[in-house]
């Protein structure tokens, strides 16, 4: 609750600061706001693959043998801010948090390899309880290209900064738990597309991707968001859209900044988003 009243204040305290700008400008002058909030919720599917240690190891499905939930519903912030008279010029910031649990009795015997120490076996009739946390913090910078009275479409830079814990614990036959915790900051680049289709109607877009191999790091991003938006009074509207991220990471060890991992990640989540939004 702290972490999601701090996020809230800081856009409120952006909101403070540049409504005198916006106060002289009526919206129905230039279709694109200068400022938006965007609060509300995020249903999401979710898969996870993970591998510890170096090597071949085993790669383990948390949802699948581990029980991991695989649906979830989260609390999901957005904001921008056009900071220049032509409004070509815009500033994005989004937060939302993951967390899921899980527990279940293995059927199958199976071997994990840490980063330190010798190789896990887990027998079967083991009882597991696993996590998987994460906060998806992403700030972009736009500049639109084309910008007219129906479309506006940007290229886009940004950052996605992840922390991560993930882990298990076993007992019954066996006493055993590993995890990990890091941090993964990944630049990104993109394209986003607004498209006002109907009197007080948007349809909204953006897609993001990142690669990058260096030494022992692998890793690429992948974001695809869509949203349909409806704005029946000056200043409050309300959206739904969908939105899938694929999010791969391959490490061994420090070698890229943030990212303390001997392993391997692979996340994936598809989603429902519905909110409201206030703007001028």
């Amino acid at each position: 609750m702290k972490k999601i009243g701090l996020i809230i204040g800081v856009a409120f305290f952006i909101f403070i600061n540049v409504q005198p700008l916006l106060a002289e400008e009526s919206a129905n002058d230039n279709p694109w706001e200068k400022f938006s909030l965007n609060l509300g919720g995020f249903l999401s599917s979710s898969n996870t693959d993970l591998r510890f240690g170096s090597g071949a190891g085993l790669s383990v499905d948390l949802e699948d043998i581990f029980g991991l939930d695989t649906t979830t519903t989260e609390f999901r912030l957005e904001t921008y801010w056009r900071f220049s008279d032509n409004r070509r010029h815009r500033v994005d910031f989004s937060w939302f948090s993951l967390n899921r649990s899980g527990a279940r009795t293995i059927s199958e015997q199976f071997t994990i390899t840490p980063p330190q120490g010798e190789d896990i076996i887990i027998p079967a009739g083991t009882k597991i309880e696993s996590f998987y946390d994460m906060d998806i913090y992403q700030l972009d910078y736009s500049y639109s290209f084309i910008q007219d009275s129906r479309l506006d479409f940007a290229g886009r830079f940004g950052l996605y900064v992840m922390p991560i814990s993930l882990g298990f614990s076993a007992t019954g036959f066996v006493d055993e738990e590993a995890d990990q915790r890091f941090t993964a900051p990944l630049p990104s680049l993109g394209l986003r597309m607004d498209l006002l289709i109907a009197p007080k109607w948007y349809f909204r877009n953006y897609v993001q991707f990142f690669y990058v191999e260096y030494e022992n790091f692998t890793g690429s991003l992948f974001n695809l968001s869509s949203a349909i938006e409806y704005n029946p009074w000056k200043h409050v509207g309300f959206g739904m859209g969908v939105d899938a991220l694929r999010l791969a990471l391959q490490a061994d060890g420090e070698d890229y900044p943030g990212i303390d991992l001997e392993g391997d990640v692979n996340f994936s989540y598809t989603g429902i988003t519905l909110y409201g939004r206030f703007f001028f």
